[in-house]
């Protein structure tokens, strides 16, 4: 059960932050977009999988990476 008092949109306001300024692709006014939605979504997908890299307990190769990003 969450605690209903520490309940706020900050930490997502931040996620989206830093989201939008790793994957220039999400910000407005910028050259660097996806024709096709399926390599935006890699693109995406590779981001996360970056920036949550320290928080699991096991080396990926990147052929770890490709299978898990294709899911």
């Amino acid at each position: 059960m969450p605690e209903v008092d520490r309940i706020t949109t900050s930490h997502i306001e931040k996620q989206n932050h830093t989201l939008r300024m790793h994957c220039r692709r999400l910000t407005r006014l910028t050259n660097a977009f996806s024709k096709k939605f399926e390599n935006f979504e890699a693109a995406v997908a590779l981001n996360f999988a970056y920036y949550n890299a320290g928080i699991e307990s096991t080396f990926w190769t990147v052929e770890d990476l490709l299978k898990r990003c294709g899911e």
